[in-house]
């Protein structure tokens, strides 16, 4: 009860300050760089991974995408995905970009919190054939408030994966 009574307060206090700005003064942080005109956009998600060719033709089998691209020696690849492309590379290779290391993704431990999503409108079907081709269910499509169909999948490497309808408009 009294988490539910802070958070409360804190959804609040949040929203009083945002009430006490000006329409004038930016509620983003990061106005400057809004205003910058930089040309940036999200480009690439990178899983690292065991085994690339063998992670690309599950995602390829399970969610019908294509191979966009894979280099010679294996150890790097993309599927084409839509707008953002997913691309893989090997542990070797993220262990050689990240002196510390990293925590590699297992089926036999906990996901990340950090998830792939995937819409469709044809959530249930599209679950089926990635269970059918490897994938591991985390929890079978349900309607959401929202009235959002959302489905809950790990990859062979134990990516969490969601599968779900598009988000509708409210208005």
């Amino acid at each position: 009860m009294k988490f539910w009574f802070l958070a409360i307060l804190l959804i609040l206090v949040s929203s009083c300050k945002n009430e006490l700005r000006t329409p004038e003064e930016p509620i983003v942080a990061n106005y400057e760089l809004k205003n910058m005109e930089m040309d940036i956009q999200y480009a690439y998600t990178i899983l690292y991974v065991k085994d690339i060719p063998e992670t690309i033709e599950f995602y390829t089998k399970a969610f019908g995408f294509e191979q966009k691209f894979l280099t010679t020696e294996n150890d790097y690849g993309e599927i084409l995905s839509g707008s953002t492309t997913i691309a893989f590379a090997n542990l070797e290779l993220g262990n050689s970009n990240f002196k510390k290391g990293f925590k590699e993704s297992k089926l036999s431990e906990k996901p990340f919190g950090i998830e792939l999503v995937f819409s469709t409108s044809e959530v249930e079907k599209v679950m089926e054939n990635a269970i059918k081709n490897g994938a591991e269910l985390i929890a079978k499509a349900v309607t959401k408030p929202w009235e959002q169909q959302v489905g809950y999948l790990r990859d062979l490497n134990g990516f969490i994966i969601e599968i779900c309808t598009p988000i509708q408009n409210q208005e």
